[in-house]
């Protein structure tokens, strides 16, 4: 947490190679938590045991190409654990580390139309079995409801909503807030001391294993078009 501050506040090539061998302490620290935390969700969903650390994190350097902010590296570590890698559409676990904004999450984003229209279908013909999810007390303490909560708040569920029904989609469904969800993402903030000693992998399974039933229902779409 502290070189991430620190990079936040320095956020240039001359400090960074400066501070190189700090940064090459902490990538190592946090690969050894991804590896554990692989492990742990491996318990509770072996599709993911194969995963390697490599698959699930990403480059500390930013693609400034296409970008007006030029800083040239992230202020935070992710880490997204997925069966079918960080490129397929199929649901994954991920954990974010960045001062101030730690949390765990798991789910589906960018889904392209095709498969999100096929998603609200599928809620539709089993509104009951996805109400019976979303819906449950468990869920609900974790995560809310739709559209009650955004991305820096300290739970939520679903990112990005559309502001009426989808096209093709009846407006008057009673519950077209789950028409509306352009993802299928659940969150949940932690502390910045959340990831320290060894108590939070247990911490971690509990909110992802919450998660997972509302993601297993859409990857079982989504796994019809990969």
């Amino acid at each position: 947490m502290k070189f991430l501050n620190d990079i936040k506040e320095n956020n240039n090539r001359e400090w960074f190679v400066a501070h190189k061998d700090e940064y090459n302490i902490v990538r190592a620290d946090f690969e050894k938590g991804v590896n554990a935390a692989i492990m742990s969700i491996a318990g509770f969903d072996a599709s993911i045991k194969h995963i390697s650390v490599k698959d699930a994190t990403y480059r500390f350097y930013r693609d400034t190409r296409f970008s007006s902010d030029k800083s040239p590296y992230k202020t935070h570590l992710g880490a997204y654990i997925a069966a079918h890698g960080k490129k397929a559409f199929h649901g994954g676990y991920y954990i974010h580390l960045e001062p101030g904004h730690c949390l765990v999450s798991c789910g589906n984003y960018w889904l392209p139309t095709n498969i999100l229209t096929s998603c609200r279908n599928e809620i539709m013909a089993n509104i009951d079995q996805w109400r019976g999810i979303v819906e449950g007390k468990d869920f609900v303490e974790m995560f809310g409801r739709p559209g009650e909560n955004g991305w820096d708040d300290s739970k939520g569920f679903g990112i990005e909503h559309l502001k009426t029904a989808p096209s093709g989609f009846p407006r008057d469904y009673e519950f077209i807030q789950y028409l509306r969800m352009k993802d299928f993402c659940c969150w949940r903030a932690v502390p910045d001391s959340f990831f320290e000693g060894d108590g939070w992998l247990d911490g971690m399974c509990r909110i992802l294993k919450v998660g997972k039933p509302m993601m297993d229902f859409i990857n079982s779409v989504v796994d019809d078009y990969e």
